[in-house]
């Protein structure tokens, strides 16, 4: 990459950190805390959770019927989800360790923290839960597949991709083939080197 592109892509980098800091200085004054990786409130934050909770009956009476009738729709892709959730974990755990690849913590991207807020009724939690592992498995296999791409095919393409992943940048230019085997084992080695994240619980 260009110096100017690296330029950019470190003041990016500084932003999601500046960002990141704004975010935790929000969470501060909502006045909770982690003990042994749980969320606890203050017990006046938790009164006051516990006022705002609408009860089941009530949630599902204002429902309105359409959306109680998808949501059979909704639910069925747990099935699809779940296989690529078990299918992403197989194959890193097989072709990861060949291609000596750091494999990709699944804790890390299953978040269910969402059942201890008390406003949330059963079926909110529920919901909270569905999405939580849902958009955690795209991101777990977003992860993997960004990986096996670095390791395989490290060229962006011809033309802008929405969302790129992070390692995207680092890619090879299109067309420039004649860097691309030097470049291909740089992002092997850099990709090798990468420590290897903790496992956390993703309870």
């Amino acid at each position: 990459m260009t110096d100017a592109i690296n330029a950019i892509a470190a003041k990016i980098l500084a932003l999601e950190v500046e960002l990141e800091g704004e975010f935790a200085k929000q969470r501060a004054g909502l006045r909770y805390g982690l003990e042994h990786g749980k969320v606890q409130f203050d017990e006046e934050v938790v009164r006051r959770h516990r006022e705002l909770k609408m009860g089941l009956a009530r949630y599902l009476l204002n429902a309105r019927p359409l959306v109680a009738l998808s949501a059979p729709v909704i639910y069925s892709l747990i099935i699809p989800f779940a296989v690529v959730d078990a299918w992403v974990s197989i194959y890193q755990a097989i072709c990861f360790r060949v291609y000596a690849i750091p494999q990709v913590p699944r804790g890390r991207y299953l978040l269910f923290d969402r059942a201890g807020l008390r406003y949330l009724n059963a079926l909110e939690k529920l919901n909270c839960a569905y999405c939580s592992y849902v958009n955690g498995v795209i991101a777990y296999a977003r992860e993997i597949g960004s990986r096996t791409e670095q390791y395989w095919c490290p060229i962006k393409h011809a033309r802008r991709i929405l969302s790129a992943h992070p390692r995207y940048r680092d890619f090879e230019e299109y067309g420039q083939g004649e860097r691309y085997r030097a470049n291909l084992q740089r992002l092997r080695e850099k990709l090798a080197s990468e420590p290897q994240e903790p496992r956390i619980d993703s309870a």
